[in-house]
């Protein structure tokens, strides 16, 4: 009894509860720099985004096609005002080839750029003025233009000509007044409609451009083709292609558009409707970047210090050794860094090659670091493996899209499983 009584008593510090609440402050105080790095990478993020807006200004950016549209003047009889009356296509094809070039770097941020041409045949049906009551007497047949509504004009790399029956016409830019308006026209000059023998035409204009490419589907029946070495597109706008092939060389996709499928009419008297909502479209932009997957792999910071955290506290309570505040400090440490050497390598390499360097320079830091803290290697080795199984199981989350959640819900499964296993025998109220 008096053996018993002479025992130091255990202080409050000393105790598993305050090392427990000792730790999971010091991990929320690791989010802070966390945070820092995760508002570094979104300000590279950012710049980057400038400086790719910047760079395909001036090579050119998205491709938008509305046309060709026969335009003919008329009188209205009831007000005796010149008015425009517009008309689409009866029938309309597309085939665009669109050539994804070698990325556009400036400093370390690289662009994608595409030169695309898009051929375009069809045929107008004859103008049906009828409809509205006008008499065929107040229709300027002799004043007949073709207009194409478009963007990037500055990136259009040779002369725009259509060809209607025997004829041809060559299109001029039509500048608008309105600034906020990036479409902008062009228009042939006058010719007489009543004299062309037939009204099938064919046109080709070539882009260079960025980004994306949408096409307004104005005829009656609209068949396209586009054709690309882009292995990634995202088909977009109001519809899908019909068929479409994809591998790492490119795609091919086919789009064939009724004029039921879309709500306009085939006439329009008076304006020209805006109808950009109404385009199909492909977006050749990279789905998931490289500073996209560094934000992702940040967010598992929180996950990865409380787990090697967790894992440290769990040896220091079987082990009976005792790991000072200090050493589990510069464990956080070692993990921030990570991130940071993800994202600097990564904006000079790949975002795959930056996380085996990081991560592998982390665990051997932080393996070496703990033969000291733990004076043995067993432990160590436990250490080193558990942390490259975790960075291993993050990397996989990041690549999958589909399957992200079920995977990652696994996994924690899993790893609280092992927990519960290992701290089974741990006595707490010590």
């Amino acid at each position: 009894m008096e053996n018993y009584q002479n025992q130091p008593k255990q202080g409050f510090f000393q105790s598993t509860t305050a090392k427990m609440i000792m730790v999971g402050l010091l991990t929320l105080v690791l989010l802070i720099p966390l945070f820092f790095v995760q508002d570094l990478i979104s300000e590279r993020s950012q710049r980057q985004k400038e400086v790719v807006a910047e760079t395909t200004s001036k090579w050119g950016e998205s491709v938008y096609f509305y046309g060709p549209i026969l335009k003919i003047p008329y009188k209205d009889p009831i007000t005796n005002q010149v008015e425009n009356a517009f008309f689409f296509p009866e029938e309309l094809s597309n085939v665009s080839n669109t050539e994804i070039k070698t990325p556009l770097q400036r400093s370390i941020y690289k662009s994608n750029v595409f030169t695309t041409k898009m051929q375009f045949k069809g045929s107008y049906d004859q103008p049906k003025f009828y409809k509205k009551n006008i008499p065929n007497e107040n229709v300027f047949w002799d004043k007949a233009t073709v207009i194409i509504r478009t963007t990037n004009l500055k990136s259009v790399n040779d002369e725009v000509k259509i060809n209607i029956g025997s004829n041809s016409f060559t299109f001029e830019p039509v500048h608008n007044n309105q600034n906020n308006d990036s479409i902008e026209s062009l228009e042939t000059g006058y010719f007489k409609y009543n004299d062309l023998k037939n009204t099938n035409f064919n046109m080709s204009i070539t882009y260079n451009g960025s980004k994306r490419i949408s096409i307004v589907p104005i005829g009656k029946t609209t068949s396209a083709k586009m054709t690309s070495n882009w292995a990634s597109p995202n088909f977009n706008g109001s519809f899908i292609p019909n068929d479409k092939k994809i591998n790492n060389k490119g795609f091919d996709a086919t789009w064939k558009i009724l004029h039921f499928n879309r709500p306009f009419s085939q006439e329009n008297f008076e304006f020209l409707p805006e109808l950009s909502k109404y385009s199909f479209a492909v977006d050749f932009i990279t789905p998931v970047d490289e500073y996209q997957q560094n934000e992702r792999a940040s967010k598992y910071g929180f996950l990865v210090i409380g787990l090697t955290f967790l894992i440290f506290f769990l040896i220091q309570s079987i082990s009976k050794i005792s790991i000072h505040i200090f050493q589990y400090c510069m464990i956080g440490i070692a993990l921030i860094m990570f991130y940071t050497l993800l994202i600097s390598i990564t904006e000079h390499s790949s975002f795959s090659f930056a996380y085996a360097v990081a991560g592998i320079s982390v665990v051997a830091l932080i393996s070496l670091y703990s033969i000291s803290i733990l004076k043995d290697k067993k432990f160590p080795t436990f250490i080193a493996i558990s942390l490259s199984v975790l960075y291993t199981f993050i990397y996989v989350i990041i690549q999958l899209e589909d399957y992200a959640l079920l995977v990652g819900s696994i996994g924690l499964f899993l790893i609280l499983a092992s927990v519960m296993y290992f701290s089974r025998k741990i006595e707490w109220n010590k």
